[in-house]
């Protein structure tokens, strides 16, 4: 699933909820993701700085998302001659509002030149309509032929407008907006902007170095261009295909927003290299079919593991068809054996091993298998209820797009109108037809549940994995240190008969990738325990995993998760990181938790320290020996498929050990890669919210407080309170400024929050807090006699709002569905049994009143926001959102035994006669549909408890919505 099919929901839920005009919700939407830019406007130095992702949403799928709404009102009302319907002139008056919001507006600096390019574009337009031309190419032809470029400055908001006037969602007559075009005047330019590359491919120009090159390092401007590159990528020359292939993977995946869907869509089915249905993956003919295909599959393969790449391939919900056309080739490649003097693998240069190790990698990184398991972290009380993200579900998630796609084929369009990525193959993958990655992905899961088994000697496994060690150890036997046998001892420790220095059998270990990588994790044991053992020192082990991996990449899937598991099983001693036997972090360790102690503190978040001076840092051996492996690594292009993986394994490994050892790991690489030294501070900050709930608790609080305590001045929708000041405004390359937005840390954090219980739980209960002050007049600060001091009545019920929205807001994001049903199903229905805190004892009315309003709201808003109001919503048939039905129900059910007397409240009347009475209101008003989904007893039970409080109004409604069958009860009612 799609963002761009998420925000039309959302966008259309949210207009609805807050009763907004088209034209507030459109202007609410482009402020919110120009926040987003500007947040990352000059992105930290790092491996991944995910500007180009956040551009894409502004300039891509927001578009789109806009695009599908307009569609759905132009689809219900028709044309309608040329009045423009309520929708697009909600659009057009959103963007023309914008031009206002001058600090949102300036561009990145790598979008400066774009931006200006936009800007004299419409000021050549302004132009010629000024001196009558009208038509674009006579506007074309003029320009051309009395050579005068109108040069303008650019921002922001001449990129959306392009895009969307790419889109058709409006016309040229933007371009005639007072204000929107700042010309710097006609110049006569002797230097005339340089013609396009695409205009030459377009013409039939050769693919020549200088071209692709060029190609590579411009977007493409039109779909037949694509249309073309395409063509050739799919049925040129060898030479060729590679080349169109490098070329769709460059500037125009990342930065062709106006046709970056129909990019994506391109690079999917490229990747996907379909055989015949009658085909089988193990056939000769097969196999020849992927190897006349390796090197245009190798180019997609490294453009697809750039930075940004695979973040935007998420963006379009293409993860699941991604990781369906990679399984093919992990399977296909990583049964051939290389040559017999295979040595090593570099990754720039197409080889069988290099093709399937950047499929693995990538496939790697969609999975997301190496998260450390949470064995002692069950999904109970205490633990861990967020969807973890598995090769079984990303599979699952596309056979059921497969088969919506099939069984509401006429619909298709309205649920998303990106007919290139929607593209899919007619028939469901499984991982059944893959039995190698099934034997292997069968294999890490063993590996991650329990310890190794021994093996026998006769055992091929064996047999690989002591060949594997005879190659990672024959430097080591220069010294006299013996190779391996696995079966010499119980723990498969490196010991046995020594191998011949001048032995070659390293060079002549041809074998298929999917047996090498099987034996890999009985060659790490043995290794680790000879290191834990002292038979293996630590500079040897480290160069023997570096040698693993030079001569096969994909290795590191199996150190990371062998490593990760052992990590989270905490058998292994630590080891001291003194610079002697292992890397040192000295002096920076001490500065990288200093400054992650002073960040945390100005957003309110206090921390102890846990490396006291004097005590030398100490980490677990298989954690010491993974970042020892990783700072081996150049920083290189052609490693980007292995950076996009270490850096998260690290964090992952980190986060399931209960040793911290995130601040040693930044230091170590902050000493490694100086300019990274913002990025990984960033990154680090993460790692205290993964172990203290403390620390948790106290961001919740901070996020309240700084949206809250901003908010009682100021109104305009960008000043510097509420979302202003919860979020922050920017990150600039001038270092990290202090103090930081808590909400901004609350983003990069919340994923790492293992118990979301205890965060649902504290959420609700600032949301409860928070109402009491309010109810208590919190901003008065006068006599108590004044009353014109207190604050009104209204406006602490529309703060009390507020204060709801940004807990459900809070909650969906760090925990996600499955928390927002316990929430509904557990954690409000406790919290409303449970006798009151001593501290809310006797609130008052008015307190009572404003916190069952709150909790009421905050329950709504997160329902809706992740089911939407719509009962047979295209969202709503793909996944786990499709419980919403009896997860409502089972609320409602709650709420009728209470009302019919048969479960005690130990809350106060009060609030629990605002809550009902809100909720309903809510459901009934907004999403009328979620009724038809409720049994009818439970409809009458809650009616007549309505009725008791004389709300009969509100009775007869949540009556008339139940459907056909309520209409008995209605009647019954009116008579």
């Amino acid at each position: 699933m799609s963002l761009q099919s998420k925000y039309s929901e959302m966008t259309k839920t949210l207009q609805v909820l807050n009763e907004a005009s088209w034209q507030e919700t459109f202007k609410a939407l482009w402020i919110s993701a120009l926040r987003l830019v500007q947040r990352a406007r000059e992105p930290l130095e790092g491996p991944i700085p995910h500007l180009d992702a956040r551009l894409c949403m502004l300039l891509a799928l927001i578009p789109l998302s806009v695009d599908a709404i307009l569609k759905e009102e132009s689809d219900i009302f028709g044309a309608e001659g040329s009045k423009i319907l309520p929708r697009r002139q909600g659009l057009i008056s959103s963007l023309q509002d914008l031009i206002q919001y001058s600090g949102l507006l300036v561009p990145p600096s790598s979008v400066v030149n774009a931006a200006n390019a936009a800007a004299s574009k419409a000021a050549i337009f302004k132009a010629n309509y000024t001196a009558g031309v009208v038509n674009s190419s006579m506007v074309a032809q003029t320009d051309s032929s009395t050579k005068v470029s109108m040069k303008a400055v650019g921002n922001m908001l001449h990129l959306i407008i392009e895009a969307c006037i790419s889109r058709k969602l409006m016309d040229t007559s933007a371009y005639l907006w007072p204000g929107y075009v700042v010309s710097s005047g006609p110049l006569k330019d002797t230097t005339l902007p340089q013609e396009s590359p695409w205009l030459n491919f377009i013409k039939g120009a050769p693919l020549s170095d200088p071209l692709i090159d060029a190609l590579v390092a411009t977007p493409a401007s039109s779909v037949g261009e694509l249309e073309k590159l395409y063509n050739i990528a799919a049925n040129g020359s060898e030479e060729e295909k590679t080349a169109a292939a490098k070329i769709l993977c460059g500037a125009s995946l990342v930065r062709g927003w106006n046709i970056q869907e129909h990019v994506v869509g391109m690079v999917v089915k490229l990747l996907s290299a379909s055989l015949p249905s009658d085909s089988s993956i193990s056939t000769t003919g097969s196999m020849n079919h992927y190897l006349a295909q390796m090197s245009t599959l190798n180019e997609i393969l490294l453009g697809v593991s750039y930075g940004d790449a695979i973040h935007i391939l998420s963006l379009y919900g293409m993860v699941p068809d991604v990781a369906a056309a990679l399984m093919p080739l992990c399977e296909a490649f990583g049964s051939i054996a290389p040559p017999p003097n295979h040595k090593s693998t570099i990754l720039g240069e197409t080889s069988v091993y290099s093709v399937f190790s950047c499929a693995f990698l990538c496939l790697l990184r969609l999975w997301k298998f190496y998260k450390p398991p949470q064995e002692y972290c069950l999904a109970g009380r205490g633990g861990s209820v967020r969807l973890e993200l598995t090769l079984d579900y990303l599979l699952l998630m596309r056979n059921n797009r497969i088969d919506l796609s099939n069984s509401s084929a006429p619909s298709r369009d309205s649920y998303n109108n990106m007919s290139s990525v929607n593209e899919v193959p007619a028939q469901p993958v499984y991982i059944d037809s893959f039995p190698k990655l099934r034997a292997w992905y069968f294999q890490n899961q063993a590996c991650i549940a329990s310890t190794l088994s021994g093996l026998c000697n006769k055992n091929p496994v064996h047999q690989v994995a002591n060949k594997i060690l005879s190659m990672i150890c024959r430097k080591m036997n220069k010294g006299g240190v013996p190779s391996g046998n696995l079966s010499s001892t119980s723990s498969s420790s490196v010991s046995g008969s020594s191998v011949n220095a001048s032995d070659d059998s390293f060079q002549r270990l041809a074998v298929p990738a999917w047996e090498f990588l099987e034996a890999v994790p009985f060659v790490l044991e043995a290794v680790l325990t000879a290191c834990a053992h002292g038979r293996l020192s630590s500079r040897d082990l480290t160069t023997s995993l570096r040698d693993l991996v030079d001569f096969l990449p994909a290795s590191l899937a199996a150190i990371v998760s062998y490593f990760s598991a052992e990590i989270t099983r905490g058998i292994w001693k630590p080891v001291p990181m003194n610079g002697i036997e292992w890397p040192s972090p000295g002096a920076s360790l001490h500065s990288i938790e200093a400054e992650i102690k002073e960040i945390l503190a100005s957003a309110g978040v206090q921390i102890h320290s846990c490396y006291p001076r004097g005590v030398p840092p100490m980490l677990p051996l298989p954690m010491a020996a993974l970042v020892s492996l990783t700072i081996t690594f150049k920083l290189d292009r052609s490693l980007d498929c292995i950076q996009g993986v270490i850096g998260q394994a690290l964090e992952n490994c980190a986060g399931g050990s209960s040793w911290p050892s995130m601040p040693i790991i930044g230091a170590l690489w902050t000493q490694k890669v100086r300019r990274w030294h913002d990025f990984i501070v960033l990154s680090c900050l993460r790692s205290p919210f993964g172990r203290d709930k403390d620390a948790v608790a106290q961001l919740i609080q901070s996020c309240f407080s700084s949206f809250l305590l901003s908010s009682s001045g100021g109104s305009d929708i960008t000043a510097n309170r509420g979302v202003g000041a919860l979020l922050g405004d920017s990150i600039t390359n001038q270092g990290l400024r202090l103090p930081m937005a808590p909400g901004f840390i609350y983003l990069r954090t919340c994923r790492t929050f293992h118990d979301t219980y205890f965060v649902s739980e504290v959420i609700l209960k600032q949301v409860i807090e928070w109402s009491h002050k309010l109810a208590n007049g919190w901003s008065f600060n006068g006599p108590p006699q004044l009353k014109s001091g207190r604050t009104p009545l209204s406006c602490a019920a529309s703060m009390a709002h507020q204060v709801a929205m940004l807990g459900g807001g809070l909650l969906c994001i760090a925990g996600g569905p499955l928390v927002v049903q316990v929430l509904y199903e557990e954690t409000l229905p406790t919290l409303l049994l449970s006798a009151r805190e001593q501290s809310l004892k006797d609130p008052g009315p008015v307190s009572s009143t404003l916190q069952g309003y709150a909790m009421a709201n905050m329950l709504f808003f997160c329902g809706s926001l992740l089911w939407g109001a719509d009962r047979i919503s295209p969202v709503m048939k793909l996944s786990f959102l499709s419980r919403r039905p009896r997860v409502v129900g089972t609320h409602m059910d709650f709420i009728a035994g209470v009302l019919d007397g048969h479960i005690l409240l130990g809350c106060n009347p009060g609030t629990w006669k605002a809550y009902v009475s809100r909720f309903v209101f809510l459901v009934v008003k907004f999403v009328p549909s979620w009724l038809r989904d409720i049994k009818l007893d439970t409809l009458k039970k809650i009616a007549a408890g309505l009725r008791s409080w004389h709300e009969h109004d509100l009775a007869l409604s949540l009556l008339e919505r139940g459907g056909p069958q309520a209409i008995s009860a209605v009647v019954e009612t009116l008579l």
